[in-house]
């Protein structure tokens, strides 16, 4: 996705003079994305909520030079905590940007580039979770302004370790990040400028970073091997349903069978019976009539 911003001094529509020109190209965390133009003279921002400077926590020139430029934590549009490394590069205004257009109706891993540098953002979305393994605040975004050659890894690392670090403070299912101010949590500012330090210049930091990224990929993965086992599990619960609907169709024909042949049975018991009482029948009248005519030859009736 790319936004551009109209240079000062020029024309946007009908004669409005737009504001400085930032140019911000997106793409997917392993996977680019199209490329998108917005013209603020015809989409209005919404301006992120600012305090006096003394709130916005500046690196001294004693601190070690380090790759990660700028890093807050918002909900939504409002900044929460920022810390900011280099004043010079001008890439606390990247912010005021990039949050009003990330989207909270699911979990998001995005990078943007612009010109010399990346920006990369973990925005979380409903519901909110507490639980170790699925920390989650719903409309609360991570963001961090990172040089371009430092990668992904590290800057993404970074990300995942100061959500641990802010959730474990601001418990998401008891604090409502709604109701805060801007600089409602400036109180963490520290954390990210010692963070930001840690994690672009020791080799210790960068390490917890790879770690980092590679607990996530091997959440990710312990997730598709379930989801893998469950597919695989409703295969066999299949294959077993199939299993027993055969047995059920060749119990259905031996019961076809023998019904088949209990009826014959039956109709073959039915006749015999018939046949004896038509015998039993024939025997009665022979002595009824036997005894009128005078048994056994039958002389009253003959001789008559």
């Amino acid at each position: 996705m790319r936004w551009i911003l109209p240079r000062a001094g020029e024309t946007c529509g009908a004669g409005a003079i737009a504001g400085p020109v930032v140019a911000i190209q997106t793409q997917q965390l392993q996977s680019s994305t199209p490329h998108i133009t917005l013209d603020t003279a015809q989409t209005p921002q919404k301006h992120i909520k600012k305090t006096t400077a003394t709130n916005v926590t500046m690196a001294s020139s004693s601190m070690p030079a380090t790759p990660l430029l700028y890093s807050c934590i918002a909900y939504h549009d409002t900044i929460l905590t920022e810390h900011t490394t280099s004043a010079v590069t001008g890439t606390s205004s990247l912010a005021s940007v990039i949050l009003p257009k990330i989207q909270h109706e699911t979990a998001q891993k995005l990078t943007y580039t612009h010109n010399d540098n990346f920006i990369h953002y973990i925005a979380d979305a409903p519901p909110s979770s507490s639980k170790p393994d699925s920390l989650s605040a719903g409309g609360l975004t991570y963001m961090v302004v990172a040089k371009a050659d430092l990668g992904r890894r590290i800057p993404f690392g970074y990300l995942v370790e100061i959500k641990k670090r802010f959730l474990k403070e601001y418990d998401p299912e008891r604090t409502t990040f709604g109701s805060l101010p801007a600089y409602g949590a400036a109180a963490f500012n520290a954390q990210l400028k010692q963070l930001m330090v840690d994690y672009g210049t020791t080799k210790a930091g960068k390490d917890d970073a790879f770690a980092n990224v590679q607990n996530e990929i091997e959440n990710v993965r312990g997730i598709m091997t379930e989801n893998i086992e469950r597919v695989l599990e409703r295969g066999e619960r299949i294959d077993l349903l199939v299993d027993k609907t055969d047995r059920l169709g060749g119990s259905a024909r031996d019961f076809r069978v023998r019904s088949r042949g209990l009826r014959r049975q039956m109709w073959w018991k039915n006749v015999r019976l018939m046949v004896l009482m038509v015998v039993v029948i024939i025997f009665l009248v022979y002595l009824l009539v036997g005894f009128g005519c005078g048994l056994p030859a039958w002389g009253k009736c003959i001789g008559g």
